[in-house]
């Protein structure tokens, strides 16, 4: 090991509450142990229990109301969000347990340019608990990231390396045995009660597909904000067209529900909501159907990137972007940010129910992003599996027992990360096959020595236009990015990008053609170690410096 944090399994210093002992006599993966949360609701599955009454599944209620929009000072947020903030955590139903909660809330294709617009989410989590500055997908494309999150996997290692068959999916995701081993099953078996609301791995189908092991109570649905079925422990639910169906505003009634049930029942829970906006279309909440009339497409220097001469060849295809497209791509933004509107109010309504149910004190809240998103720059429209930033930086925030307020971390992240971090907080062991560690120990060490290097794949375009079952030439590459700011990728048909992020961070200028050859050949060899890497092996890659690394090794001969 390097630095002193290369195993997955070493957590670091915990705080006294990250000390649990493990729970004896576990359930094997197969295996169906008695769930307390279960005694607590019976079999009740077209009602939820909230504060002691039966509600509908799904109701109605205008949360929040339309907020003016980009930002909102504090003191003009609404009432109800200012009381929450200040007021104290009410009195457990039952006493809290040992071992903390999780919740995790993973948006889809969320871009830090759409996240900004979130004063709510930045006033209950942000503000409450540490950001993570430099928090990356290391495949940006939902099923591969989405099935990185759930085992700590590259997706070299993983295998799922696309949303559909033959290269990924749900359906290799399940034939490959995958949801055998996953984070749920890991604290399911340790005595967490874990539930699933939102979104699975692309490609499962909830009128076909039964719910997948490790998980105590499944609300995974189709993909669609109206007229979607829901697969709820085995039964399949259909929602309408209606206001009260609209698909953010079921998750978090559902999400509540299982908050409640389990505060009642007095177990540690592991809640993973994961809302689908803000995916295309993005379509609002009808509350939020006007919010955000005065946001304004993000104009960085890298939109509608003049010379694309030294891109690879699926940028230099693109277009400069018209007039029109423009007005497009502003539309899309707009409609983004108000479909993110009803995750704002998602957050504040689980928020309330762990300061309602008394678990907020013991609960690590953490909210994330599958991927980034192209809005235009360097031309590339409403697409995600680039190695730039806009596609591979995402948000990350995290409050909890023990978590600084207010602190930001530049070390870096990467989705790899969240399952073994997660692990670590119920005082769990992660298999050996994980590639990822915890970043538990930068919430108390922000500048602990840390990983300098980490990979990112790409093995399938989001509009892939073969069936092939291998993809070559420029659909394919593996890139590196540096703790020092680089850059490095190199793609199936040999072309090469190189960019200098502090003096370049628009990634504008690709220097692979003037850089260093003794830095391009150290990129290149560490390229090549790290594509075939796996468990301790990426770790101890991830945390050897590049050499050698001069500023002018960069720069034009």
């Amino acid at each position: 090991m390097t630095n002193g944090q290369n195993d997955g399994s070493d957590s670091g210093a915990k705080p006294p509450h990250l000390r649990p002992t493990r729970r004896q006599g576990r359930a094997g993966h197969g295996t169906r142990r008695e769930d307390p949360v279960a005694r607590v609701i019976g079999d009740d599955r077209d009602n939820l229990l909230a504060g002691g009454a039966r509600v509908p599944l799904n109701p109605h209620r205008e949360w929040g109301r339309p907020l003016a929009l980009p930002g909102l000072p504090t003191a003009l947020l609404p009432l109800a969000l200012l009381v929450l903030l200040a007021a104290p955590q009410a009195a457990a139903s039952q006493p809290s347990p040992a071992r903390p909660s999780i919740v995790l809330i993973l948006t889809d294709d969320e871009d830090l340019a759409a996240h900004a617009h979130l004063p709510k989410t930045k006033a209950l989590l942000e503000e409450q608990g540490t950001s993570f500055a430099n928090y990356f997908a290391t495949y940006s494309l939902c099923a591969p990231s989405r099935v990185t999150l759930l085992r700590g996997q590259y997706a070299h290692n993983h295998n799922v390396e696309g949303n559909r068959p033959p290269t990924g999916g749900y359906g290799k995701f399940e034939a490959l045995g995958h949801g055998t081993s996953t984070v749920a099953t890991w604290l399911r078996e340790a005595g967490y009660h874990t539930a699933l609301v939102g979104k699975y791995v692309n490609g499962y189908e909830a009128d076909q597909h039964p719910p997948a092991p490790g998980w105590d109570h499944w609300f995974v649905t189709q993909n669609r904000f109206y007229d979607y079925q829901a697969n709820r422990n085995g039964a399949v639910v259909a929602f309408g067209h209606a206001a009260k169906d609209y698909l953010t505003d079921v998750l978090a009634a559902e999400a509540v529900g299982v908050i409640r049930r389990a505060a009642a029942a007095g177990q540690p829970f592991f809640l993973h909501v994961t809302p689908f906006a803000p995916h295309g279309p993005a379509t609002p909440a009808p509350r939020h159907a006007r919010s955000d009339s005065e946001v304004a497409l993000p104009r960085p220097p890298s939109l509608d990137e003049a010379d694309v001469g030294d891109k690879p060849e699926p940028v230099r295809a693109c277009p400069p972007i018209t007039p029109e497209r423009e007005r497009a791509l502003e539309a899309r933004h707009r409609k983004r940010v108000r479909a993110l509107q009803a995750v704002e109010d998602l957050v504040e309504r689980l928020v309330r129910a762990l300061a309602e149910t008394g678990r907020l004190a013991s609960t690590y809240v953490i909210y994330a992003a599958d991927n980034g998103f192209h809005m235009g720059e360097h031309r590339i429209g409403l697409q995600k599996t680039t190695p730039y930033e806009e596609a591979i930086r995402v948000p990350l925030v995290v409050r909890g027992p023990g978590v600084p307020v207010g602190r930001r971390v530049e070390r870096m992240v990467v989705n790899n990360d969240l399952a073994p971090t997660l692990a670590a907080i119920a005082g769990v062991a992660p298999p050996s096959y994980v590639d990822g560690r915890s970043f538990l120990p930068l919430l108390t060490d922000p500048d602990r020595p840390w990983r300098q290097v980490f990979l990112i794949e790409r093995r399938e375009t989001e509009a892939r236009a073969s069936e092939a079952p291998v993809l070559t030439g420029a659909a394919v590459f593996d890139a590196l990015r540096t703790d020092g700011g680089l850059t490095y990728v190199e793609y199936g048909n040999g072309e090469r990008e190189l960019y200098d992020l502090r003096r370049d961070p628009f990634q504008l200028d690709n220097r692979a053609a003037s850089a260093d050859p003794a830095l391009l050949a150290a990129l290149s060899t560490r390229l090549a170690a790290l594509r075939a890497c796996a468990a301790a092996t990426c770790r101890e890659l991830e945390d050897r410096p590049i050499e050698p690394a001069p500023p002018a090794a960069v720069t034009a001969r």
